[in-house]
């Protein structure tokens, strides 16, 4: 019997407690990873001493990893490293909603996407103070261009995306083992899972929900015979706003629209994702918040109805803060004459094409709220 006969999941899943050891020895003998660290965290040594840091290095990794050899140990682990990270670019942070979630239920997380990192880390770290167990991340393929950073991200619970497939049957293939492991997940083995709600971050700040991802989710309901609604029901999905004050590649990201709005499209550099990553890690956010909404009903009968609930509460749920009225042009009561010289200077770090998609960006999250507030209105 093969590996993926005995585990199905075995070429996307995250690593188990038992693999974790091995999985981190691999990465501290790649030297790829090490000249990575090293690159990142001493750019001007990286070059012409790399030959003597990269030992030293390694026998900090080993020192440091010793005594990871389980899942949770990982994760608490990187829980150490986050709890300094918010610290260190945040100057609030809080989160509500969660004492709805039950600490014994696996749940569906989907929230809005900003960040490619921190997105999943912030809505774990959530998860890890409230006292549950942290989601499954679910991470794209085009990320993991490296064997060293797939070992990484499966560590850290993740599991793969294979947006990469070629033909429409290796497509479907790779959708319905994806939809399996999620289903498998969440019943079998009551590991909660987060995964954005579009593929790729919203750099226009327009988060909407896409519908062929709820798509996707009910491949492996409909082979078990259910109705939509009722393997809705199953999942547990919980729709998750998050909301940034600063987000740390405004600049990078209004880059790309202009250029994808004069020349038609935009080509990413051969590492331009890994160094969003840690430009969102390290860079300032300002305040943020986390908001857990309301479960999604089992009453919704098709992915184009369930993204507008999705979409509806995630709205709802933006925190507001005075940048995103300055950039919307609304006046607020939250405004004092810091924010306008804040929001002043960043405009003017930027040329005129550039803050108009700036304005957007940050924007956009005032009309969502308003629009649906109006909607909601409407109905009542």
């Amino acid at each position: 019997m093969t590996q993926t006969e005995q585990d199905p999941f075995f070429d996307i899943r995250p690593y188990h407690d038992q693999e974790v050891a091995g999985a981190i020895a691999d990465l501290i003998a790649d030297q790829e990873f090490i000249k990575a660290i090293l690159h990142y965290r001493f750019p001007h040594l990286s070059g012409p001493f790399g030959w003597l840091l990269s030992p030293l290095v390694k026998a900090a990794l080993k020192r440091k990893w010793s005594s990871l050899n389980s899942v949770r140990d990982v994760q608490l682990q990187v829980a150490a490293y986050m709890k300094k990270t918010m610290a260190n670019t945040t100057t609030d942070f809080s989160y509500s909603g969660v004492e709805q979630l039950k600490k014994d239920q696996a749940y569906l997380f989907i929230s809005n996407h900003r960040d490619i990192a921190m997105d999943p880390a912030i809505v774990n770290w959530c998860l890890h103070k409230y006292g549950m167990n942290t989601a499954r991340i679910a991470i794209g393929d085009n990320l993991l261009k490296k064997d060293c950073v797939t070992t990484l991200m499966r560590l850290n619970k993740s599991f793969i995306v294979r947006r990469s497939a070629k033909g429409p049957r290796e497509m479907l293939k790779a959708l319905g083992q994806l939809s399996a492991y999620i289903h498998h997940s969440l019943g079998t083995e009551k590991q909660s899972i987060w995964i954005a709600q579009r593929e790729g971050r919203a750099k226009d700040g327009n988060d909407y929900t896409d519908a062929a991802m709820l798509k996707m989710l009910y491949i492996e309901g409909r082979k078990q015979g259910l109705s939509f609604a009722e393997d809705i029901g199953q999942l547990h999905i919980v729709p998750v706003t998050i909301s940034y004050e600063l987000d740390p590649c405004d600049k990078a990201k209004v880059r790309e629209l202009v250029q994808k709005q004069t020349q038609g499209h935009y080509q990413k550099g051969e590492f331009e994702d890994i160094d969003s990553i840690i430009q969102g890690i390290t860079g300032m956010k300002g305040r943020v918040h986390v908001a857990f909404g309301k479960m999604v009903q089992p009453n919704v009968d098709s992915a184009d109805e369930l993204a507008a609930a999705l979409d509806a509460e995630i709205y709802r749920n933006y925190r507001l803060f005075p940048i995103n009225y300055l950039a919307a042009g609304v006046e607020h009561d939250s405004i004092g004459a810091e924010d306008r010289a804040i929001w002043q200077a960043k405009l003017a770090e930027h040329s005129e094409a550039e803050q108009q998609w700036l304005k957007t960006m940050y924007g956009a999250p005032v009309f969502k709220r308003q629009q649906q507030a109006e909607q909601d209105a409407a109905k009542q």
